[in-house]
């Protein structure tokens, strides 16, 4: 039997941020950075980080709305949660939970902005993570959610392919996670494009959708507006 995407990610939390760091060159500073930005997050606002991970986004929203405002940081690998909440001495506006995207476990109309990193591609059924997303966001509130993506020139294709063999699988396989990341090349392919992401955001009520690729294509960051 398959583990289960939350299962995987539970395995991984221990060297979750070391590759996260090494594969990208540290560039995933820069992709988070700006999918916060684009996320417009205010001033003592209330933020939502979704498959929030050890925390990476949710800590770059408490950064932007201070310690007036409140971020929920949201994982169902309890594992990765707990990696997070190694700074929440230093983040006390961050309360992180366990939570399944497809279901979240918040009001409608709750939150001024949200973020999702690396999760899009992972859940069960996007059209229905995107239509949560929309429900907890308050009207005129954007969400960002940056993921990777599979790039449309076959010579990125390529090379792609060849990053993710070599170095990507290669690398978790000396950290003894070569299955928890094996699976990326499949998810890639089973991923929706850019225009097809807007297409999905505006069939589940968005008013505005906009993606941007990033990192050559390789990268995109799906920006809406409720």
């Amino acid at each position: 039997m398959q583990p289960s995407v939350s299962e995987l990610f539970n395995r991984i939390a221990p060297v979750y941020d070391r590759l996260n760091d090494q594969l990208s060159l540290g560039l995933h500073h820069v992709w988070k950075y700006m999918a916060v930005r684009w996320s417009n997050p205010p001033a003592g606002g209330c933020c939502l980080d979704v498959c929030c991970g050890s925390g990476d986004l949710a800590r770059r929203l408490a950064q932007f709305v201070g310690l007036g405002g409140r971020v929920y940081g949201l994982d169902l690998a309890a594992e990765l949660l707990a990696v997070a909440a190694r700074s929440s001495d230093r983040y006390p506006m961050i309360e992180w939970r366990i939570g399944d995207a497809l279901d979240l476990p918040f009001e409608a109309e709750s939150f001024d902005a949200a973020t999702m990193g690396y999760g899009l591609r992972n859940v069960g059924n996007i059209p229905k993570a995107l239509e949560e997303l929309r429900r907890v966001l308050k009207t005129g509130a954007k969400a960002a959610i940056l993921d990777f993506h599979r790039p449309s020139q076959p010579l990125l294709q390529a090379w792609q392919d060849w990053y993710l063999e070599q170095v990507v699988v290669a690398a978790a396989a000396q950290l003894g996670r070569l299955e928890e990341y094996a699976y990326i090349q499949d998810s890639l392919a089973r991923f929706p494009g850019g225009l097809a992401q807007v297409q999905l955001a505006e069939q589940a009520g968005f008013g505005d959708a906009v993606h941007y690729p990033i990192a050559a294509g390789m990268m995109g960051v799906l920006v809406v507006t409720k």
